[in-house]
């Protein structure tokens, strides 16, 4: 028997089409990459969002089509968020942080039709315009005075495409497990893989990112993302944002601290959310600026672990409570957070602080559990460690054009953190189950970089490594067996990757050593060398 109830569907839309009409007059502020602050509001963006779908459908735009954009935190990109969704096409945001060859193999992965390009990337989609085999136009988001002189065509302008067009449009309405956005993941072996995230999984991630047991956004909220849009949809914040009413400051490319210190000044942000490296951004600018006060009340972090000095350092010196929270693109991304409720405020400072260092606990509708290596479910004692495997309504069940389901056993996604969860829920992450290299709560690819070196000609052999490193976290340092009788320069290296990988996969020590330690099998001992120059960065970086 079911019940009476109406089957409506769950669409992106209607979380702005809820904005408008409850808070039409709520600020949304974007610094944009001409150099000016832009202030609008949700009704504006509603509207404009309706001129951009008109404009999206001259270019003859359908339902099903794939969208890429290469764009900063502006308001731009945010009404693309919508017009392209809401038309039933899919938005693909494309990071720029990846090495040109995989920003031309996601964009023809994605069979994308149009890309949408902000100032700052023109110069790097040009060199491969011509290899994007389905690609119909490039659309520059700018306005006419601020139009480039570039190689790319047929090339249009966002703010010429959309100033005459209407300000109403009739959204569509369709199933509401229909695809709505897609992101790739940073890649830790091979190309990226693809996560194509529904409308109904995008409403109730939005749904659980402003409820209090995540971000915990409210009409007095005033909500800085400092996690880019093209990285997996700035935490959800551009749905969550109108969802809850809050105030937005979108920061464009303003990442650094000085322009942080300033919006957060002008608008009086009250929550931020970022990676670790952001916040140590801004605090390294306070501390020289001698800033102790600020409007922040919370810092919600994660794309990697919460430093316990960082924990300390926020609320000691600042007074601002460092709000832990876990997810990857794969999880919508949200997940698990620790937010400041009155029973985790209570504790002992020290015993607090020890809480704020995992990942929280698990919103509704998020499932954890940990496994080991013969798929055996684990007890959540608080010791017992394990392969952490998540499910959901809004966590990836299959990557993108992939029938390779070895990451999704029984259901489950297997998240490839190794982790402990206790009778309480709160879950820790503890190590990595592949040896990838998180620097500033990006991955790189310790294989791809040993692939790559290991067909310079003087090499016999080499691996990466993750070392501490006192900004980012871990960055990759490379160790390097030479053939027999030669000797090879670190700066020989450097220049032979340049132009191979992402300038910021660049490892930042490369060692040359006699042999790699080995298993019986003839792997490499990865474990051994961290242990032996895990610290390396940080001795370095002492004296």
């Amino acid at each position: 028997m079911h019940g009476n109830m109406m089957d409506s569907s769950l669409l992106i839309i209607d979380l702005l089409n809820h904005g408008r009409q409850r808070y039409p007059e709520q600020h949304v502020i974007s610094r944009r990459l001409e150099g000016d602050i832009h202030r609008s509001n949700y009704l504006e963006i509603w509207q404009r969002s309706a001129q951009l779908a008109h404009a999206l459908e001259e270019l003859g735009v359908k339902a099903g089509d794939c969208i890429a954009t290469l764009a900063w935190n502006t308001h731009r990109h945010m009404e693309l968020y919508y017009a392209v969704s809401g038309l039933g096409a899919v938005l693909h945001t494309v990071n720029p942080r990846l090495f040109s060859e995989q920003i031309e193999y996601v964009i023809n992965h994605a069979e994308d039709s149009y890309v949408f390009v902000d100032l700052s990337f023109v110069a790097l989609l040009e060199p491969l315009a011509e290899r994007l085999k389905t690609v119909k136009g490039f659309v520059v988001m700018t306005d006419l005075a601020h139009m480039p002189d570039t190689t790319l065509e047929p090339v249009f302008c966002f703010e010429d495409m959309v100033q005459d067009q209407p300000t109403a449009f009739n959204w569509p309405r369709f199933d509401e497990n229909t695809a709505a956005a897609l992101c790739y993941t940073s890649g830790t072996t091979g190309n990226p893989k693809g996560v194509l995230y529904s409308h109904r999984a995008m409403v109730l991630h939005a749904q659980a990112s402003a409820s209090r047991e995540l971000l915990d956004l409210t009409p007095d909220t005033v909500l800085l993302p400092m996690v880019a849009m093209y990285h997996a949809g700035a935490w959800g914040a551009p749905y969550a944002a109108p969802l809850s009413g809050c105030k937005l400051v979108l920061p464009g490319s303003g990442m650094d601290g000085k322009s942080m210190a300033e919006l957060i000044a002008s608008e009086n942000v009250t929550v931020g959310l970022g990676v670790p490296t952001i916040w140590l951004t801004l605090h390294n600018y306070w501390a020289d600026a001698g800033v102790t006060e600020s409007s922040l009340t919370r810092v919600c972090v994660g794309g990697a672990a919460s430093p316990l000095g960082m924990v300390k350092l926020y609320q000691e010196r600042y007074g601002i409570y460092w709000q832990p929270i876990w997810g990857m693109t794969e999880t919508g991304p949200l997940a698990t957070s620790l937010p400041p409720s009155p029973a985790v405020m209570q504790l002992p400072l020290e015993q607090r602080y020890q809480k704020q260092t995992t990942a929280g606990q698990a919103a509704f509708g998020v499932e954890m559990a940990i496994f080991d290596a013969d798929d055996n479910p684990l007890p959540h004692d608080g010791e017992t460690s394990g392969e952490l495997r998540v499910r959901g309504p809004w966590i990836c069940s299959q990557y993108y054009k992939n029938p390779d389901l070895s990451a999704f056993p029984n259901g489950w996604l297997a998240t490839g953190d190794i982790a402990v969860i206790d009778a309480q829920g709160y879950m820790r992450v503890v190590d990595r189950k592949k040896d990838v290299i998180k620097s500033g709560g990006e991955w790189i690819s310790s294989l791809e970089i040993e692939s790559i070196v290991s067909q310079h000609p003087d090499v016999n052999e080499c691996t990466v490594i993750g070392a501490k490193h006192p900004k980012w976290d871990e960055r990759p340092v490379l160790i390097v067996v030479c053939n027999r009788g030669v000797r090879v320069e670190a700066n020989e290296i450097v220049v032979f990757l340049d132009g191979k990988i992402a300038r910021w996969w660049m490892p930042d020590h490369i060692l040359f050593v006699e042999s790699l330690p080995k298993t019986g099998t003839g792997k490499v001992l990865k474990n051994e060398l961290r242990e032996q120059y895990g610290n390396i960065l940080i001795s370095a970086a002492q004296g």
